[in-house]
């Protein structure tokens, strides 16, 4: 069994929401912690909550601009010297339908959460295979299970982030070095509440915000403490919150046949684009 006590941990996007509660969990077991998020206002807010004289630091980044997360890791490495446990969990997303989202709206998706994801591994695990040791989350998603109305873009992140970890884990095989899939399901973050619509949403996007809402019941904490547990037990893949399981399953399944189910969760108007 591992533990974080004594251990150096990266946590992205910790300036709110499963990043943060991840970085005070860690801390409260005796990790070292190295957050980062966009948001500096936010950032700072988590740095306050994790106490001062215990070596965290804090570092303003934005994971979609691959020369700052490697200048990140390097920053990291000084500071830190080795990591041992890599929680890539920075991400948005953008409400709409594939037909109503622009390519430049589907770019800014993909490198905030998958490029995001795919720079810091990039970074960090050189380091780690050094040391034949270490470990990279990848929280990915529930949408990483299943193509979900008018999240096409957010889908396309996810179920990247699944592929590139699932790869992980015959790629890093005996190098003392593994990867974690991370599916949380309705975790009550501002995720959501902060998402962009594509520029051509109609009003049927409008309404799935209000969905969105409703799904989002899991507190952060609970999340957090649902990965932390999994990565000590050695999960490669943790399903964590509100209907995880369930779709997870619906997947397993049903996997042909899935989109007609989710289609009546979501409502008759979403898969037409809210026209």
């Amino acid at each position: 069994m591992e533990s974080f006590s004594g251990k150096h941990a990266v946590v992205t996007g910790a300036g709110s929401g499963i990043g943060r509660a991840l970085a005070m969990q860690l801390a409260a077991a005796g990790a070292r912690v190295a957050l980062s998020d966009k948001d500096a206002v936010g950032l700072a807010g988590t740095l306050a909550l994790l106490g001062t004289g215990a070596g965290h630091k804090a570092y303003v980044l934005d994971v979609s601009s691959r020369d700052a997360v490697f200048r990140h890791a390097a920053e990291v490495r000084a500071d830190f010297g080795a990591v041992d446990y890599l929680f890539n969990n920075a991400g948005a997303t953008i409400m709409g339908s594939f037909a109503q989202l622009s390519i430049e709206e589907i770019e800014w998706q993909l490198a905030v959460n998958l490029w995001g994801v795919i720079y810091a591994a990039k970074a960090f695990l050189p380091q780690m295979l050094e040391r034949h040791e270490g470990c990279i989350v990848n929280i990915s998603s529930v949408f990483g299970m299943v193509g979900f109305p008018l999240q096409s873009a957010y889908n396309i992140s996810k179920f990247g982030v699944r592929g590139l970890t699932e790869s992980l884990w015959s790629e890093l095989d005996g190098t003392g070095v593994r990867a974690v899939s991370v599916h949380p399901g309705g975790i009550r973050t501002g995720i959501a509440k902060s998402a962009p619509f594509a520029a051509q949403a109609g009003p049927g996007e409008r309404a799935l915000a209000g969905l969105s809402d409703r799904m989002l019941v899991t507190p952060p904490e609970d999340c957090a403490r649902d990965i932390l547990a999994g990565v000590i037990a050695g999960k490669p893949r943790i399903l964590t919150g509100s209907r995880a399981r369930t779709l997870w399953w619906l997947s397993r399944l049903f996997p042909d046949s899935y989109p007609r189910i989710l289609r009546r969760f979501a409502g008759p108007k979403s898969p037409r684009g809210g026209q």
